[in-house]
């Protein structure tokens, strides 16, 4: 059955709101709720009891970044159910060696553009691609082949649609009143109201939720800069200290502590991802030490150095060189993850051999000197899907990614280069056990 909320404002308004913990929706543009039992029987039990064990830190991590709705289609253009994907998927990246499959969001979205970054239906996986029970083989696949399921995960906003967790009873509720607190202007979208214990809980709960339920390794939080600052992207009158007159928001704060302490303690062996690009101090340090208790931050700073570097022609980049030793000047202070994520290849900004230097041969050239690069540089990595076998095209999230490129030696030969990169990496303790001590690096020359 389908059903909504039928909500009775103070004001005698009357309007429909979805299930904010519905487990399954209708598919966009419809926005019901569907009623659903969650029967299922593990099949993957001595993987999440093996995983409390599991070291991450001293472990290799390769992870493959994937939109499931672009990855492959079917014949006729059609999303792949999860069920559908899941053999195709899992082969490939077992075969290419990966440890690791993140997939970006996939709580309940209305809008195919926001590619699941503005969700409303936090505790329903995506419709587009299936019944609830399909995402849960999908994982348990994963499982069987030894691979980790990481899931994109966005408490910092939510967007406006009518049907949504916006003034809920007719006022905020979810958000702040203020827009000067409760709007992201960036993206036209809501923030959660982090003080409220109702709040809190709910966001808690379905972090948990992820990871008891659907059986996921790892949750990557999306967007933790703009959760951190509450002058975040505003000039100033736009925006409300906290109660100590600075601009860090101290409910958003205690959200992430705590967040990341009762999975700490109820789902020992999950990991935490922060997707961090400002300089707070000790994002991947334990709450007890002043930390925000991630497991991981994203390392942005490395990306956006090593990529601009990789854009020079060689004769230039001797005055670049600080570029590629920069990073590993501040590389200990936190556990980081090297990405070359989506972000870099959409909203013009070019594929990333395309953002290479050179003729034709030259930039598969660089290309290949970046991956090997970037394999050999402390940290765990995390590469985009289709940047393992060089595409020229930006992504599109409308279409799959060009697989007929592998029928040209050069795309299949950066393929097969980063299939072997992992097999190395994973081979190789030097490369991966100590990734978070300075013991695990030495210096040749720095400069």
């Amino acid at each position: 059955d389908i059903y909504k909320y039928a909500i009775t404002t103070a004001s005698g308004e009357r309007i429909l709101k979805s299930d904010p913990y519905a487990f399954w929706s209708e598919v966009r543009p419809n926005t019901a709720s569907k009623l659903t039992k969650l029967h299922y029987t593990w099949r993957d039990k001595k993987w999440m009891e093996s995983r409390e064990a599991y070291d991450s830190y001293r472990k290799p991590m390769l992870t493959y970044e994937v939109h499931l709705g672009s990855w492959r289609r079917g014949e006729d253009g059609e999303m792949l159910s999860y069920r559908d994907i899941a053999p195709q998927l899992v082969d490939y990246v077992k075969q290419m060696n990966y440890t690791h499959i993140e997939l970006m969001p996939l709580c309940e979205y209305p809008f195919d553009g926001s590619w699941g970054y503005q969700p409303l239906g936090l505790y329903a996986p995506t419709a587009r691609f299936g019944p609830p029970d399909g995402f849960r083989d999908f994982v348990a696949a994963c499982h069987r082949a030894g691979l980790e399921v990481i899931v994109d995960w966005v408490p910092a906003h939510f967007p406006t649609d009518e049907h949504g967790l916006g003034r809920f009873d007719g006022r905020p509720q979810f958000e702040h009143a203020d827009p000067r607190e409760g709007m992201h202007q960036d993206w036209g979208t809501l923030i959660y109201n982090f003080g409220r214990r109702e709040v809190f809980n709910y966001l808690v709960g379905n972090a948990l939720f992820w990871i008891e339920h659907y059986g996921v390794d790892g949750l990557r939080v999306d967007a933790v800069a703009s959760m951190l600052y509450r002058d975040y992207s505003r000039s100033a009158g736009e925006w409300i200290p906290n109660i100590y007159g600075g601009r860090e928001n101290l409910e958003a704060v205690h959200f992430l502590r705590r967040m990341n302490e009762v999975l700490g303690q109820e789902c020992p062996g999950a990991a935490t991802y922060a997707e961090e690009s400002t300089a707070w101090p000790s994002v991947s340090r334990p709450p007890s030490m002043g930390g925000l208790g991630f497991h991981y931050k994203w390392n942005m700073g490395w990306m956006h150095d090593v990529l601009d570097y990789m854009q020079h022609d060689p004769i230039h980049r001797r005055y670049h060189h600080n570029q590629l030793t920069f990073g590993l000047l501040y590389a200990f202070t936190e556990n980081f993850v090297l990405p070359l994520s989506h972000d870099e290849v959409v909203h013009g900004k070019g594929s990333l051999i395309s953002k290479m230097s050179g003729d034709y041969w030259q930039k598969f050239a660089n290309l290949r000197l970046l991956y090997g690069f970037m394999w050999a540089h402390p940290g765990k990595k995390l590469l985009f899907m289709g940047g393992e076998f060089g595409q020229w095209n930006e992504w599109n999230d409308e279409s799959s990614l060009d697989w007929n490129l592998l029928d040209f030696p050069q795309h299949d030969g950066v393929r097969q280069l980063i299939r072997d990169l992992n097999k190395l990496y994973r081979d190789t303790p030097a490369l991966h056990e100590i990734d978070f001590d300075p013991a695990g690096f030495e210096w040749i020359s720095a400069n």
